[in-house]
Parts: C-alpha cells; sequence; structure tokens
C-alpha cells in the first residue's frame, strides 16, 4: 500500500505544551506494528503469551528497574498490543517547565513519557530480533 498523505496524516493524541516528565500516573496501549497478534493467542479464554511476549514482559518490568524515578502499577501484554499505567515520580521531573517532552531522533528528552516508551519498544525489537535473527520492525508508531 502507499502512502496517501491525506488518508495517512497522523496527529499527535498528546496534549500541547504539557509536560510528559510531571509526576503523574499514565495509561499507555502501545500496538504491535499492524496490530498483527505477534505476542501470543487467546485460546479457550486463556491468554498465552509466545516467546515475544515474554520478553515484552520481561522488559515492561525491567523499565521500573532500571529507572528509579519509574514505578509501574497494573499491565497486560494482550497477543497485539501492551496496556499498562506508568508512573513517573517526582524527582524524575527535568527542572525546567513547560520544556519540550518530545525530542529529535537522538535527542530524547530524559525522564519523559516519549523517552520511557521509546527505550522501551527499543529494548524488546532489539532482543527479539537478536532471538529470531531478524532485523524486523515490532511496533506501530506511536503509543
Amino acid at each position: 500500500m502507499k502512502f496517501n498523505p491525506e488518508r495517512d496524516q497522523r496527529r499527535s493524541i498528546r496534549l500541547k505544551g504539557y509536560d510528559y516528565r510531571e509526576a503523574e500516573d499514565y495509561f499507555v496501549t502501545i500496538c504491535a506494528r499492524n496490530r498483527e497478534c505477534l505476542f501470543g493467542e487467546i485460546t479457550e479464554g486463556e491468554l498465552r503469551l509466545n516467546d515475544r511476549g515474554k520478553i515484552v514482559r520481561k522488559e515492561w518490568v525491567r523499565t521500573a528497574v532500571l529507572r528509579p524515578y519509574v514505578e509501574l502499577d497494573s499491565f497486560i501484554v494482550m497477543p497485539n498490543h501492551i496496556h499498562g499505567i506508568i508512573c513517573i515520580l517526582e524527582g524524575g521531573r527535568g527542572t525546567a517547565r513547560r520544556a519540550p517532552t518530545s525530542g529529535r531522533f537522538g535527542h530524547p528528552i530524559p525522564c519523559s513519557l516519549p523517552t520511557i516508551i521509546g527505550a522501551f519498544k527499543s529494548a524488546c525489537t532489539r532482543r527479539i530480533n537478536e532471538m529470531e535473527k531478524t532485523t524486523g520492525v515490532l511496533w506501530q508508531r506511536n503509543y
């Protein structure tokens, strides 16, 4: 399918001007590319994660281990997405208020939600591609 700028133009759902380093609880949904069931399946009413899904679950938990300014609340890895609550704690926030929180590629904003999600997605992709000896894209754009 060819890119059509009128049909495929995406707008950010982020609140313009909001500091996503704020000490808050954020509910996020992160979808697999093309919403494919890459992480497992539901069989007889039960979620069964495959090896990819298990990596996604481990990397989600690891997010809080690597970042002392983050706590995780409830989360679930589904066959084609993950839902989770990320709590950014006071003290993780940068000193500037109303500062930009979406950096340019290669220039992430420390302690911001976009940077946390980007690092999570990158770690999952890297580990799964290493396991499968591939170079594929795992996630849909944004969250």
